[in-house]
């Protein structure tokens, strides 16, 4: 299936400000069934744009602008080709227990099991854990839905609820947040079960009729189980699914801390007003 996708970002500034350096990643990855046909970036104020490929195959384009202004504008536009997605069996064996031990026991896997930025361990989280019943039981695959579905049932979609830089601890004591909270939570709980897990950043395409709490104008966010025999496999716990063909990876993560969507500095004093717009469309 053929997506479009455009992405704006608007920095509005209270007064004008120079020097400022951005990098954004908003490239769609070409893997795991997915291929991006086209990108296109444009920078206003004019700026030369650059990038490179960091070490886990996301694309960061950067660039910087010298000049004085007040209004930074980001437009991202992708041509994107998405394959159907697999299919997943509601459960594996309980031997496969084994087949995760070996899974993290690689040391290829190493970031995908230890404590992150955002996704580690804490009083809260094994409360919750314990409160949803979560441990190493029945198959690895069955726990991961049942996760998935405690956070959906348990913490209410409530866009602003929470920041970016929020600890999932707030989203725990509030019962409540945004799809990367919900990830974090899910990541956190899968590596305490020393399932090889990972963030990933994205879009997720709405279909008309769609009863999805996420908001369509924004980006997703969920997470990826490295499990024996099925490789990655998507989790959403903001939908209570696995991800499938509607959801878009744009790059993928330890957690939020790795795969922002626009991270930079400016020189000046002024208070900064962020906007996005996303839109998505199946072609």
């Amino acid at each position: 299936m053929l997506y479009s996708i455009r992405h704006e970002t608007r920095f509005h500034y209270s007064q004008p400000i120079r020097e400022s350096y951005l990098e954004v990643r908003k490239r769609p990855r070409s893997d795991d069934g997915q291929r991006c046909l086209e990108f296109s970036l444009k920078v206003s104020p004019d700026a030369r744009v650059h990038s490179y490929s960091d070490v886990l195959g996301n694309t960061v384009h950067h660039f910087d602008v010298a000049a004085l202004h007040d209004d930074l504008r980001v437009m991202a536009t992708s041509l994107v080709d998405v394959a159907a997605p697999r299919a997943i069996p509601q459960r594996l064996s309980a031997d496969e227990w084994n087949g995760v031990d070996q899974l993290a026991g690689d040391s290829r896997n190493w970031d995908w099991l230890h404590p992150s930025h955002f996704a580690k361990p804490s009083e809260m989280l094994s409360a919750a854990a314990e409160a949803w019943k979560i441990g190493r039981r029945d198959d690895p695959l069955s726990v991961l839905r049942e996760l998935n579905a405690s956070i959906h049932k348990s913490l209410a979609y409530v866009p602003k609820s929470t920041r970016v830089d929020s600890p999932i601890d707030d989203c725990l004591k509030a019962k409540k947040g945004v799809c990367q909270d919900f990830s974090h939570v899910f990541i956190a709980m899968a590596r305490q079960l020393r399932i090889p897990c990972r963030y990933v950043s994205g879009h997720l395409f709405h279909r008309e009729g769609d009863s999805t709490p996420v908001v369509p104008d924004a980006s997703h966010a969920w997470a990826e189980a490295l499990l024996p025999e099925l490789g990655w496999v998507g989790f959403d716990p903001a939908n209570d699914s696995l991800a499938g063909e509607p959801h878009i990876r744009i790059a993928i993560g330890r957690d939020y801390a790795d795969v922002p969507p626009s991270r930079g500095v400016f020189k000046g004093f002024a208070d900064s007003e962020l906007s996005v717009h996303v839109e998505v469309k199946r072609i």
